[in-house]
């Protein structure tokens, strides 16, 4: 018998709320150390498909196979044994507790000390001299940082990130971009990546492959530079069409 491929699939998601329709026959793939970004306008369904990856949605139709596993509809806890772990728009932490508990609290079953995992992790995204401070007291760039270092603490495969530069000044982008290709690129981790955000600077810059969205369908896919190019996603983002060259 034949080893399931390891990478998460989307097999023609379609997602209907009442008379909207905010995904329409989505695919995608994403394999372990790789880094996708998913982009387009606001509106176009990019969160909504992180969403039904992780759990949050059931989708109406399609399927979502984590390493040849089928777990569409599935709840987010067996979605997150399965190897997916995710960030949110809005950042979401126990604010009363420290850096240091709050990526404690989602350690699984481990070989290692649990301090010492998390340790690793908030000295790997720069934030260890912090970990005994409550993280609510923390500059929201510096919350961020807990987000992914908590999704990380958890060991998974699969890592959505869902526009984690968001409210970031140009070094932090910076940095964070550092953090998330050195996550690529661990192959001790083996963790691919699927990054969702408007700052188009560090998708293009990070990403091996983009996808774009626009009222819910894929318009294009490929690598940075000819996605970036392409007349539809022009279109999509300016409203008109690029003006053929002269000369």
């Amino acid at each position: 018998m034949s080893t399931p491929e390891r990478q998460l699939a989307v097999s023609g998601v379609t997602m209907r709320f009442a008379g909207l329709v905010a995904l329409d026959d989505v695919s995608l793939s994403l394999k372990r150390g790789e880094v996708l970004g998913v982009i387009g306008p606001n509106g176009s369904g990019k969160s909504t498909l992180v969403n039904v990856i992780s759990g949050v949605l059931a989708p109406t139709s399609g399927t979502v196979v984590i390493d040849g596993h089928d777990v569409t509809a599935v709840a987010p806890p067996i979605i997150s044994r399965h190897g997916v772990a995710r960030s949110f728009q809005t950042v979401r932490l126990f604010r009363r507790l420290s850096v240091r508990d709050n990526v404690a609290g989602v350690v699984r079953k481990a070989k290692r000390p649990v301090d010492q995992i998390v340790d690793e992790w908030l000295e790997r995204l720069g934030i260890l001299h912090l970990a005994d401070r409550l993280a609510g007291d923390l500059a929201y760039g510096l919350q961020r940082r807990v987000e992914i270092a908590r999704a990380l603490a958890t060991g998974p495969g699969y890592l959505l990130l869902d526009e984690p530069a968001a409210g970031l000044n140009d070094t932090e982008s910076a940095d964070l971009e550092r953090v998330i290709r050195s996550i690529a690129e661990d192959r001790e981790l083996d963790c691919g990546v699927l990054i969702i955000d408007h700052d188009m600077r560090l998708i293009t810059s990070l990403c091996d492959r983009l996808q774009v969205l626009f009222n819910g369908k894929t318009i294009a896919e490929g690598i940075p530079s000819d996605v970036r190019n392409d007349p539809a996603v022009v279109e999509a983002y300016l409203g008109t069409r690029p003006s053929p060259a002269k000369g």
